[in-house]
């Protein structure tokens, strides 16, 4: 460090001793009685002290063996020694003096330097790092506690699991190792849920859902499964770290309540048949005859008034025909889904002037709680098109698919916001009657863009 020939004002002194207290290097500046003046910042952290707290101090009170006197008799830039600190931190540190003349006054600067102890170094590295292998076990233990894991390859070949794993597949350890997920498969999912757990996890994005297995023994459990993709450099998965949570009591409690569900809305189906069969079989016939009695007595009444009483009596006729239409159409009994849909499309299209664009490649009968759930869907969606989507067309599609049947509802009318709750139970009954036979629904909408519902029924063996 160089300065120039002495300035004889203080201003000068000041701005240079403040230029030296922001030098990079840790830095102690002690005026000529041996006492310290002040510590720049890089010295404060180092020392573990503000420079406020040792200022006019003796610079023996810092280190050890550094004695006032000695340093004040040294003109020399040559001074080193190795010392420890005597404060909070005991570092060892290499201190290096030298003499400056400023404004007629004799500074000393000792420029500081941590000495680094390498075994004391490796000692610290290794404490870290056995404490990091510490929480490591803790947390591997508490995971398998509390979860089932497993880790598989990229592959999908299982390379490690746990002892919950083993117990709830009731396989060994060698039986699971080595092999792939399929030797748990229950059968229950389609072959389209495994591809899209597949193209999930392989894009490197995590996976998570039920799962239902099986157990060595053929009993079935239900688990929440996150699967976690491990990425290499380029970003390409190298294996996968899979963490489930049995859910085998709850899923039950669902299953059961569908049975429940499913059974209620078969007693009240049943229950519209029968009222359709009372309308028509018994209103409809008496008001028929009424009308026939009416037409004798034309002879003896007036005529405006017997036309009056045809007109009303044929209304009401046509509504109780409505009415038997709505609650069970007797097409969908005796000739299925299809037929059924077909004339609820015509009648619904003449009846309120709607073109509906009706495709179907569906070649089966289907179960009739199936069979009932769809077409109660589509009525129930086509009737919330008519009353709110403001058009008059509707796209309608029914596609047998290899493991599911697709259902396609589309309106190119005011769509609605998806996020915003809504008091009617038009959506609600949708979403009931497809959880009632397994079907997921998705109902996709934007403000005038209309309106998109997607229904896929699986195959279920349990279904059909």
């Amino acid at each position: 460090m160089e300065y120039s020939k002495p300035i004889n004002t203080s201003i000068e002194r000041e701005h240079n001793l403040q230029m030296v207290k922001k030098e990079n290097n840790p830095l102690i500046i002690v005026n000529e009685n041996g006492k310290i003046e002040s510590l720049n910042k890089a010295a404060e952290k180092l020392l573990g002290y503000q420079s406020i707290e040792i200022k006019n101090k003796e610079v023996s009170s810092i280190f050890t063996h550094i004695n006032s006197k000695e340093l004040m008799n040294s003109i020399e830039k040559v001074i080193e020694t190795n010392v420890s600190l005597e404060n909070k931190k005991q570092r060892s540190v290499k201190i290096y003096t030298e003499l400056v003349e400023i404004i007629g006054q004799s500074l000393f600067f000792i420029s500081i330097e941590e000495k680094i102890d390498h075994e004391q170094y490796f000692q610290k590295i290794e404490s870290e790092l056995q404490e990091s292998l510490s929480e490591l076990i803790d947390l591997k233990f508490a995971l398998d506690e509390s979860s089932i894991v497993a880790i598989t390859n990229s592959k999908g070949i299982i390379t490690y699991v746990n002892e919950t794993f083993c117990t709830i597949s009731k396989y060994t350890n060698e039986e699971l190792i080595g092999n792939s997920h399929k030797i748990i498969n229950s059968g229950y999912h389609s072959k389209e849920f495994f591809r899209d757990i597949w193209k999930t996890i392989s894009s490197g994005k995590v996976w998570k859902g039920e799962i239902r297995n099986k157990a060595k023994d053929d009993t079935y459990y239900w688990v929440d499964t996150t699967i976690v993709p491990f990425l290499d450099k380029k970003g390409k998965p190298y294996q996968y770290l899979a963490i489930r949570n049995e859910v085998t009591a709850r899923k039950r409690a669902e299953e059961e309540l569908q049975r429940m569900m499913s059974k209620l809305i078969g007693i009240q189906e049943e229950e519209r048949k029968n009222i359709s069969r009372e309308l028509h079989d018994g209103i409809g016939q008496n008001l028929y005859s009424l009308l026939i009695m009416i037409n004798r007595l034309r002879t003896n009444s007036s005529p405006e008034i017997i036309e009056q009483l045809e007109m009303e009596i044929s209304t009401i006729i046509e509504e109780i025909r409505q009415i038997s239409w709505q609650l069970r159409p007797s097409i969908l009994d005796d000739l299925g889904l299809v037929p059924a849909i077909r004339s609820f499309v015509n009648k619904f299209s003449e009846h309120y002037g709607f073109k509906t664009n009706f495709t179907y490649k569906l070649q089966k009968r289907l179960p009739t709680e199936v069979e009932t759930s769809i077409y109660r869907i589509i009525q129930e969606a086509m009737t919330n098109i008519r009353k709110y989507a403001e058009t008059k067309e509707i796209f309608l599609s029914l596609s047998e698919e290899e493991d599911y049947l697709l259902v396609q509802i589309v309106d190119d009318g005011i769509g609605f916001d998806p996020t915003i709750k809504r008091n009617g139970v038009g959506l609600f009954s949708m979403e009931e009657r497809a959880r009632s036979i397994r079907a997921k629904i998705d109902i996709q909408s934007k403000i005038n863009e209309g309106t998109t519902i997607v229904v896929k029924v699986p195959f279920h063996k349990a279904l059909f």
